[in-house]
């Protein structure tokens, strides 16, 4: 058995499952920390659940008790060790699926993708929620290109096909164009922080 400790979640992989448990936060009353670890639980099984619904392809859920969902183990590699155009081209499709149905992932980096039998699939919801805004979808797409950027030497072209997979699955070129838009702000903030 291999045990991850995140900052929200223990995350215990076993041969056929994954058990992810929310820790507890000792700076909380605990019954607020209680409902709320109850509530985000929920929250992300049931996002996990529509993603695949949608044609996003995720772990199958198989149970939830308070804190903790139980969901089988996707056998294969992060796709942070195996990207490519054509798998950022996918990821962009997929990204747009879950767009169309309100589904803002809010984690989206090649770390919390696996790739198994030839698909991606998306395995860490931790962070995601519903929205339907171009800005929170916008952050989405954002936080996609800049762990391509942190990751590795041909980002760009990584990008390209994201956004090329992105359109031709009808997600909205607003997010696109946001997600420029986020960059830009950076940008600016940089330059005027060292002037």
């Amino acid at each position: 058995m291999k045990v991850y400790l995140g900052g929200e979640a223990e995350v215990r992989i076993l041969e056929d499952i994954v058990i992810k448990g929310r820790k507890p936060k000792r700076y909380r009353i605990r019954e607020l920390d209680d409902e709320l670890r109850f509530r985000r639980t929920r929250n992300e099984a049931k996002i996990i659940s529509h993603s695949r619904r949608v044609g996003v392809p995720t772990p199958i859920v198989l149970d939830i008790e308070n804190d903790t969902i139980v969901m089988e183990r996707i056998k294969g590699k992060p796709v942070k060790e195996c990207m490519s155009e054509e798998i950022s081209k996918e990821i962009g499709r997929y990204v747009a699926r879950l767009h169309r149905a309100g589904i803002v992932h809010g984690d989206i980096t090649p770390m919390n993708m696996i790739e198994c039998e030839g698909r991606i699939f998306f395995v860490d919801f931790g962070l995601a929620f519903y929205d339907n805004r171009i800005e929170p979808m916008g952050v989405d797409v954002h936080v996609y290109f800049e762990s391509l950027k942190a990751s590795f030497e041909n980002w760009e072209r990584l990008r390209d096909a994201f956004v090329e997979g992105y359109l031709a699955a009808r997600g909205s070129p607003d997010v696109i164009e946001r997600a420029k838009e986020i960059e830009e702000r950076g940008r600016y903030v940089e330059r005027v922080s060292m002037e």
